[in-house]
């Protein structure tokens, strides 16, 4: 069995395909990071397990995710439909193989124009400082969860992703990527839907990279 930490902010009408969209042999972990439109209870009904983290920011979600996790490789996937779960294996079999250590889906065409040109900028300044070669800093990837722990990531906004990366890179981890879908997410983003947000991610991942 492999876990799949869900952070979930207000996405009521893109839990039902989401989750009914979970490969065989990947138990879902909803983290309802503040929600008042009642994700953590539909999550909860629809068969999820579901761990409320009150502290907001994205790192925070994430992390309540992977301590609450008792799988051994643990997936990380938005949940507001922008992604396939039915190709978490693409993402997850090198891992379980011992083939990679980390493993992101690099998305095409991700977003609108301001977070594509972020997101090639973090990407461009990650090889530069780390050494690291990316073309997205997704937040769809997979790791075994012991060794993720022992990174002792520190950031609980949206930070987090891209200091797993650079922590992974420090440590000698082995970083893959493989290509995934990007669909039109299910309501407005609360990051790359607006300049502000995705700003606000810059500047967090900018923290990281200093």
């Amino acid at each position: 069995m492999r876990a799949v930490v869900l952070p979930v902010l207000n996405e009521r009408e893109a839990l039902p395909w989401v989750l009914g969209r979970i490969p065989a042999g990947y138990a879902p972990i909803v983290v309802d990071n503040g929600s008042t439109d009642g994700s953590g209870e539909l999550a909860r009904s629809l068969g999820a397990q579901v761990v409320v983290e009150p502290r907001p920011g994205f790192g925070a979600a994430c992390f309540a995710g992977l301590t609450a996790a008792r799988a051994e490789v643990v997936c990380f996937m938005d949940c507001d439909a922008s992604f396939d779960p039915r190709e978490l294996p693409r993402v997850a079999d090198p891992v379980v193989a011992g083939e990679a250590d980390l493993v992101l889906g690099a998305r095409e065409h991700a977003g609108p124009l301001h977070a594509r040109l972020a997101n090639r900028a973090l990407a461009r300044e990650l090889r530069r400082r780390a050494g690291v070669r990316l073309t997205d800093i997704g937040p769809m990837r997979a790791a075994r969860r012991e060794p993720l722990l022992a990174l002792g990531l520190r950031d609980r906004r949206f930070g987090w992703p891209l200091e797993m990366v650079v922590r992974a890179a420090e440590a000698g981890w082995e970083i893959r990527e493989v290509p995934v879908s990007h669909l039109p997410r299910q309501g407005r983003s609360k990051v790359t839907g607006t300049v502000g947000g995705t700003l606000r991610a810059v500047r967090d991942m900018a923290a990281v990279l200093g």
